[in-house]
């Protein structure tokens, strides 16, 4: 009885620690299968969802209990941006009709105090550097994990799960081809690439902290996972960031061989070098003179990024080219697909005659130009999603219209923010990153030489984070919301301590 009373305390003064340890592998490694469907999306709640439920009333129970200390850092500002957002959700349904299905906005909104609350538990829970060094030991192997499933999915076509379309989304196991970008154990390649352009940092930081010569392996595999993502902000961000660490902590040779690795696995793979080279295209494209319809010659493969239909303006003396006899043949082919298109609007049958003449007719009013166009990617950020968000915040300039209401996709947080949330939320969300960002820089001096390593490498995860989000959304991804709150948790929560005691434990 007495065993039993003494296993039952410890686990009564360890319960939060347990669970915040099986946080950290459970994020990243639990595929995401659907638990209950949430109706009109294919959004769902998750088991994960239901895990940090109990987590976070668990983490309520002990701090009742006085078992637990609540930090309250940054707790303010946090909580007048939930207020914000909820406002923002009951103009969207309620006044704007942006935000139609409540339960699809409320999921939304709700999720973002989700994610941010594991900033408090991990900040409440990590008061020591021992604590701090548990959480980025089982941090990093998680990321091996991460990193050898995303390999096994390159050379050994281990099965996804993603969740980029509604068929997807709801569970189906998939086998990526070889022209596919991998996504490891996360629901898209672009949530795995955020995930590593936050994770390569902090790895090179623990790895200059513990000198540990197996995380130089977690480092390659990963630096390999995000090059296989073939996401281009992503690897900017990576590029980036990475250098100016290592150049700031005179890390030479350790930077030599992360720059060689990388120009080698692109130089292996082929799919990165394609993809900026296909950012900006030049394509023959037809114009009808009378409508202004575009049509693009070009061909439409899974090795082959397609332009999009943005123009960009170069200075040209001859727009209009002279048409080739193949020109000529591409514009009876576009000729005939629109007269075929007349002919259906109109509900008519014509016969080859009234055909001909049609396609001759169409076929005199088409031109052909050579312009630079921006990719399918970049073209639909700029003429569809941002102005998208825009529009959004000229609607309700202070509360935005509301969580869902810009669908599942911005492709950028900073639109996306203003967007959905207005000018109050966008600011309040702002503030709340750049003030954990500048307490974190100005607490380095708290902090030995070798522990400013470590923490450097969160400082540029953490930039490498905005700089992606400026074109993916990552803050709404929940596994990488997830870790980003729970390290920045877990680095501000010691730096507390540090600054609290005058020393390190």
């Amino acid at each position: 009885m007495k065993t039993l009373l003494k296993w039952l305390q410890w686990l009564d003064n360890n319960i939060l620690n347990i669970f915040l340890y099986i946080f950290v592998f459970l994020i990243p490694l639990y595929f995401k299968f659907p638990f209950i469907d949430i109706e009109y999306t294919y959004i769902s709640i998750r088991l994960e969802d239901v895990f940090v439920a109990v987590f976070y009333l668990l983490f309520l129970i002990q701090l009742l209990r006085k078992k637990v200390k609540l930090r309250t850092k940054f707790l303010i500002p946090v909580i007048l941006f939930w207020i914000s957002i909820f406002i923002s959700l009951a103009i969207g349904h309620y006044i704007l009709k942006t935000a139609p299905v409540l339960q699809l906005g409320l999921l939304h909104t709700l999720r973002r105090v989700e994610y941010m609350s594991m900033f408090f538990v991990t900040m409440s829970l990590v008061t020591s550097r021992k604590m701090l060094m548990r959480i980025l030991s089982l941090y990093v192997i998680t990321l091996f994990l991460v990193s050898v499933y995303g390999i096994g999915q390159r050379l050994f076509n281990f099965p996804a799960v993603q969740t980029a379309n509604p068929e997807y989304a709801r569970g189906r196991i998939l086998y990526l081809t070889p022209e596919a970008r991998i996504s490891s154990t996360f629901g898209g390649h672009f949530d795995l690439s955020a995930y590593m352009v936050f994770s390569i940092p902090l790895a090179i930081g623990y790895y200059l902290y513990t000198k540990r010569k197996i995380v130089l392996l977690v480092i390659t595999l990963a630096i390999s996972n995000l090059i296989y993502t073939v996401q281009r902000i992503s690897f900017f961000a990576y590029g980036t960031t990475t250098t100016i660490f290592l150049l700031m902590v005179r890390k030479f040779i350790l930077y030599i061989y992360i720059a060689l690795l990388s120009v080698g696995l692109i130089l292996v793979s082929g799919d990165l070098t394609e993809r900026f080279a296909q950012t900006f295209q030049f394509r023959l494209i037809f114009i009808n003179s009378q409508t202004g319809n575009v049509d693009i010659k070009q061909t439409i493969s899974v090795k082959e990024l397609p332009a999009g239909n943005l123009e960009i303006p170069i200075p040209s003396k001859k727009k209009i080219v002279k048409k080739t006899a193949q020109d000529k043949k591409d514009i009876e082919a576009i000729a005939q697909r629109q007269a075929l298109a007349e002919a259906r609007l109109r509900g008519i049958t014509i016969d080859s005659a009234e055909f001909n003449k049609l396609v001759n007719q169409f076929s005199s009013l088409i031109d052909v130009k050579r312009a630079l166009l921006c990719d399918i990617s970049c073209s639909t950020r700029l003429q569809i999603e941002w102005p998208r968000a825009v529009y959004a915040l000229l609607k309700d300039p202070l509360f935005g219209t509301g969580a869902s209401s810009l669908t599942e996709a911005t492709d950028s947080d900073y639109f996306r923010w203003f967007g959905e949330f207005g000018i109050v939320g966008a600011i309040l969300f702002w503030y709340i990153l750049i003030a954990i960002l500048k307490f974190n820089i100005k607490g380095r001096k708290y902090l030995d030489s070798e522990e400013k390593k470590l923490h450097l490498g969160y400082l540029f995860g953490f930039i490498g984070l905005l700089i992606n989000a400026s074109y993916i959304d990552v803050f709404e991804a929940s596994k990488v919301a997830f870790n980003f709150w729970m390290i920045s948790g877990a680095f501000t929560g010691y730096l507390l301590t540090v600054k609290q005691e005058g020393k390190k434990e």
